[in-house]
């Protein structure tokens, strides 16, 4: 990034901070009326906003309204975006101002931006994987203004185990890189293919070996493999937790995922940060599929 682009971000961050008369949030600091969660300080919720991607796509329900709805709705306190649902305003500084505007005022923390379709940061060729980098630094930027501390990515791309470990180290080395300036984190999800064996992905970011460089496991993307195994994989690198859910039970258990064998790993890894909610199921409604992710964590929190 040049000089001139640099300044002009920065200019306009300490801008921001001095109309709202803070400094941008660090990614550890708490909304002030947030309320007390169970589990103590150790785990707070957030919601994903991909958990309500049928409402979104139905209209009912814009980006820009999505942490006054969170916390409206749900009593949750955390967002993490996805950036299909504003992808056209990742340079818009007027719309960024909006949104981060609207979740301070609701006492919402932006946590991190999701980001899909920006290309393979493992992909064979080296001028295809400086193309996805670079077209993800539109969205490391965007997280910095509004205050998230990742930015969640994949590690997908062509060849064998070996070939495709390389090819996303380099990568996620890139762009580790650049977003290191910014503060900001850049995190792989289990999240299909390669990706989705616990082992490998956590070798890959053992071999990166940068501090910004981690991991968001999820509970629910271990295809073929063990999930407790591939959770406990990827603590050690672990930047945040998605607690994915599909179908509960009569009794408000998860019928894929032990949540409370999941938490104990988490736990145990000294983890200590957000925990977020990502209903995927089609049986419960969005909205009450949220709703019993929460209650489930909820109880589970205070068992860990």
């Amino acid at each position: 990034m040049n000089h001139s682009r640099r300044g002009f971000l920065k200019t306009t961050l300490a801008a921001t901070a001095a109309i709202t008369g803070s400094q941008l949030p660090g990614c550890a600091d708490r909304p002030k009326d947030a309320e007390t969660k169970p589990g103590g300080d150790r785990f707070q919720l957030s919601l994903a906003e991909w958990s309500l991607h049928r409402t979104i796509r139905k209209g009912e329900l814009k980006n820009i309204d999505f942490p006054r709805y969170a916390k409206e709705k749900f009593g949750i306190h955390g967002v993490e975006y996805v950036n299909s649902f504003f992808k056209q305003q990742a340079k818009d500084m007027a719309y960024l101002k909006d949104l981060k505007g609207r979740a301070d005022s609701e006492g919402v923390r932006n946590v991190l931006i999701m980001c899909d379709g920006e290309g393979q940061l493992g992909a064979k060729q080296e001028k295809a994987r400086l193309q996805t980098v670079e077209n993800h630094k539109k969205w490391v930027e965007a997280a910095k203004f509004l205050g998230c501390h990742s930015i969640r990515v994949n590690a997908g791309g062509p060849g064998s185990r070996e070939e495709l470990a390389k090819q996303v180290i380099d990568g996620l080395t890139r762009l580790s890189t650049f977003a290191k300036d910014f503060d900001i984190n850049v995190i792989v999800e289990n999240h299909g293919g390669l990706s989705s064996d616990g082992a490998w992905l956590a070798d890959v970011l053992k071999t990166v070996g940068m501090d910004n460089c981690g991991a968001l496991p999820d509970f629910g993307n271990f295809h073929q493999y063990d999930r407790y195994q591939g959770i406990k994989d990827l603590m050690p690198y672990a930047k945040g937790v998605s607690a994915k859910s599909r179908e509960f039970n009569a009794e408000g258990d998860e019928v894929q995922t032990d949540y409370l064998k999941a938490m104990k790993l988490v736990a145990e890894a000294g983890y200590e940060g957000y925990v977020g909610i990502e209903y995927e199921g089609k049986t419960l409604s969005e909205h009450d599929g949220i709703v019993a992710t929460k209650k489930l964590l909820e109880r589970v929190f205070p068992q860990v």
